[in-house]
């Protein structure tokens, strides 16, 4: 079966998107779309044994419980945990809140008066934010931990691992990183943070533009890391689910302080479908073809003149030599010259095409100016990004 042939097959499996041929949805790295098979598990659950999980001893009590302890079962075989038997899963709602999670609830306990973590910078906010408050949390107690930013490289926005060597030392007992950028779309090559901070130090990883847009295996030494935190809404689950893995190797194992309540029973039935989905679409297939679309449009972008595309420029060309970890990740970001970015996007908005355009929710240190972004998935089409390049080209 031909790829252009299974993908078409796919795009059939989101109602949104067959029910409006006319528009373009390009903003999936800030939500993706819902397949049938999501959004029929939740009808089913709501229909049939909707109750609150672990509260009672009836039959759809009991369902709703083995659905939830199910799921955490089912978010490391996604994963591919290496080590199901000690690591933990928690429920969150989104990747901004497990991160929070694991700053308040595991970090601030962990460190220790001198104590030195390096964080991003220049990275999403949410991926920033968290380890800020946590400084400032032990700070009110006394003690007094540095915060290092993570170095860049000034023209890729990809982490500058030769310089981040010198950054550690005995103090370092913490690395905030994210997997792949969400302005530049690029992996960050979280293999070379492992080798530069040796084998010791704990790692959490901002997966929430990888998961559910290509494979993420954690059996693989590459993604040596103690937390992957991510969204359910990214990889086709509803708004408000997410989810922390936890390693449980490095330091103490993450107990989330404080009464639990009742979880996101909805969201967690509807991020099981959406695993499910997603085994079953392929997410290397996915990543194939969102990489494909990514290629055709930089490819030809890159030669319009008023435009700018951020991140590394030896990323663009189809016959680019980098290895398949350093490609954009279905997510391209740029300027035009003269049109502010703002503007950009309702033109593009008023030929149907639907992208994001401001400054991208990115940390401090990031870009100064707004940008455009468009982010795919599985359900995007040669033919969108046709229709996209000559607005873009028209706009020249």
């Amino acid at each position: 079966m031909s790829a252009a042939f299974r993908q078409r097959e796919l795009r059939e499996q989101f109602p949104i998107v067959t029910a409006h041929p006319e528009s373009a949805y390009l903003d999936s790295a800030a939500t993706s779309q819902k397949p049938r098979a999501v959004l029929e598990a939740v009808q089913t659950y709501l229909t049939t044994s909707n109750a609150n999980a672990g509260r009672g001893a009836y039959p759809w009590a009991n369902r709703t419980t083995e659905l939830v302890e199910g799921t955490r079962d089912r978010v490391k075989e996604f994963l591919g945990d290496p080590g199901p038997d000690h690591s933990t899963v928690h429920f969150t709602s989104g990747t901004t809140e497990g991160l929070r999670t694991v700053a308040r609830d595991w970090l601030v306990p962990y460190l220790n008066d001198g104590d030195e973590i390096l964080v991003p910078f220049a990275d999403h906010r949410a991926n920033l934010d968290p380890w800020v408050e946590a400084q400032r949390l032990l700070a009110a107690r006394g003690i007094r931990v540095h915060l290092r930013g993570l170095p860049y490289q000034a023209v890729s926005g990809d982490y500058d691992h030769r310089a981040l060597g010198d950054l550690v030392g005995p103090r370092t007992r913490f690395v905030a990183a994210t997997h792949v950028h969400h302005v530049y779309g690029g992996d960050m090559n979280v293999h070379r943070i492992r080798a530069a901070v040796g084998p010791d130090v704990p790692i959490c990883l901002d997966a929430a533009q990888s998961v559910g847009h290509l494979s993420v295996d954690l059996a693989d030494p590459g993604l040596d890391v103690d937390f992957v935190v991510f969204s359910g809404h990214k990889a086709m689950a509803l708004p408000g689910s997410g989810a922390v893995w936890a390693r449980n190797a490095r330091g103490p194992a993450l107990r989330p302080a404080g009464w639990q309540g009742t979880p996101n029973t909805v969201g967690i039935v509807s991020l099981r479908a959406a695993l499910d989905w997603l085994d079953m679409a392929g997410p290397d297939r996915i990543a194939d073809w969102t990489a494909g679309l990514t290629t055709r449009l930089t490819d030809r972008l890159r030669h319009l003149a008023p435009y700018e595309i951020l991140g590394c420029p030896t990323s663009l060309a189809a016959d680019s030599v980098l290895p398949a970890t350093q490609r954009r990740h279905g997510i391209v970001t740029f300027r035009h010259q003269d049109i502010p970015s703002d503007d950009l996007g309702f033109i593009l908005y008023s030929h149907g095409l639907m992208v994001r355009a401001d400054s991208l929710c990115q940390a401090g240190a990031g870009e100064k100016d707004g940008s455009v972004r468009v982010s795919l998935h599985v359900y995007n089409t040669v033919e969108e990004i046709d229709r996209l390049l000559t607005v873009l080209a028209s706009l020249a």
